[in-house]
């Protein structure tokens, strides 16, 4: 998936030679897995989010945002609760109503990061 990311994603330029030594990977183990009471039983920053609700036609859905998403959009509780929504498919009106439909599990992450020249000091010194 990375080397699809990297390479071939339309969203993105792809990397370039010059631009390896800038790069950094992150991996979010996640953890503390709790059924929400509701949608708003989280808190921003804290908690990452995986709501499952039904679409207007009738299928299920998941979508899940990690705990860094809504501070570093900016977003409240509603505003995240609905771009999820959207991030899982769902085309109809957001009402309370339909909020009200979901059910949330909240978690919390452990991110780790590591540079390319890390990464590289790393392979190196166990001679591979």
């Amino acid at each position: 998936f990375f080397l699809y990311s990297a390479f071939k994603d339309s969203r993105f330029s792809p990397i370039t030679r010059d631009e390896f030594g800038k790069l950094h990977v992150s991996v979010s183990i996640l953890r503390h897995f709790e059924d929400g009471e509701d949608y708003m039983d989280w808190e921003i920053g804290i908690h990452g989010i995986r709501i499952e609700y039904t679409t207007e036609k009738g299928s299920k859905r998941t979508a899940t945002y990690l705990p860094e998403v809504a501070p570093e959009q900016g977003w409240d509780r509603i505003q995240t609760i609905d771009s999820l929504l959207r991030k899982g498919g769902y085309k109809g009106t957001i009402s309370n109503e339909v909020r009200k439909s979901i059910r949330l599990t909240r978690y919390q992450s452990e991110k780790l990061t590591i540079s390319y020249p890390e990464y590289k000091e790393y392979w190196r010194s166990r001679n591979c």
